[in-house]
């Protein structure tokens, strides 16, 4: 097959993957909620774990396929995007707003601690079992306080969710979304690898573009939609929350099932660039207020991101 027919497939396969996650995410708060499961339990296990199960899925099929290098690159571009792109338009779209509080004193200082607990892990190139058991631990301990304090997710639930009685749709959905989840993260994988075979480009560089990039759409989503409603700052407890999931989920459960690889361009540049992007973040968010001209920086470096990886810059 030619390569525009593997870049259709891609497409196809990448958007299966996404909207698949989205109706199970649905289906699953709208059945939770029918059996009165409590609001921040559905928020944090389904809104946040289920805000970053694409890029979980597509890891796990790449290290089942021998291409695990695709894993760093789907992690670290994803939190690359959702750090420039989607706290870039809501800074954008949002104008000026507040960041809260607990946020600040909670969730900011995890999200450094994991960016920087991840990059002593793999600057050796090697990501070992024992380092995926403790990025296990340290998100288990994450998902505790989260739930200790759930105010944050219960935010982005209400504003995402409109409680009606579950359908028989959603018990189908439920159970078939998994399905379509495993083929378009099939495919996806199977697509990127051909295609960096036929343009001889690494198959990380796609993982850390189109696929970090597609996979950030449900954060893109919940940025716009809170940006509509009036309550941008909704999208930083949601970015930040799928940043840790990717860094420390992400990232541990597909090397408990293989070993990862390290290309030596993630090291040289993907890593420190998701470090400066944790980094200049956090200073942004210092006065607890992301304004217009943050926002319009942060897309500014994420605009340099994609020209790198193309090769423009």
């Amino acid at each position: 097959m030619s390569v525009t027919v593997w870049v259709l497939i891609f497409a196809v396969s990448l958007a299966v993957l996404i909207k698949s996650s989205d109706l199970f995410i649905v289906s699953a708060e709208e059945i939770g909620t029918f059996f009165k499961l409590p609001p921040f339990v559905i928020g944090v296990l389904i809104v946040g774990f289920g805000t970053s199960l694409p890029e979980l899925v597509s890891s796990l099929v790449s290290v089942a396929s021998g291409t695990s290098e695709i894993v760093i690159g789907n992690v670290l571009g994803s939190n690359i995007t959702n750090i420039f792109l989607v706290v870039g338009i809501a800074g954008v779209l949002g104008k000026e707003f507040v960041v809260d509080y607990d946020v600040m004193k909670s969730d900011v200082p995890f999200l450094a601690a994991s960016a920087l607990l991840l990059a002593f892990m793999v600057v050796d190139q090697e990501f070992t079992t024992a380092e995926a058991v403790l990025c296990l631990v340290a998100f288990g301990y994450y998902l505790y306080y989260t739930l200790r304090n759930p105010r944050q997710m219960q935010e982005i639930l209400e504003l995402e969710q409109h409680p009606v009685k579950p359908r028989l749709r959603h018990w189908f959905i439920l159970l078939l979304a998994p399905l379509g989840i495993y083929i378009g993260a099939q495919y996806t994988i199977e697509a990127v690898v051909t295609l960096s075979q036929r343009l001889s480009i690494a198959p990380e560089v796609i993982a850390l573009g189109a696929i970090a990039l597609g996979t950030s759409l449900p954060e893109l989503s919940v940025t716009i939609a809170a940006a509509r409603k009036g309550k941008p700052e909704i999208t930083i407890g949601n970015v930040l929350g799928s940043n840790i999931f990717n860094t420390l989920l992400v990232m541990g459960v597909p090397a408990m099932v293989g070993t990862l690889r390290i290309p030596d361009s993630i090291i040289t540049f993907s890593l420190p660039l998701s470090l400066a992007a944790t980094l200049l973040y956090i200073i942004i968010v210092l006065d607890h207020k992301i304004n217009r001209l943050e926002g319009g920086i942060l897309l500014l470096f994420y605009g340099f991101f994609i020209l790198r990886l193309l090769g423009f810059a």
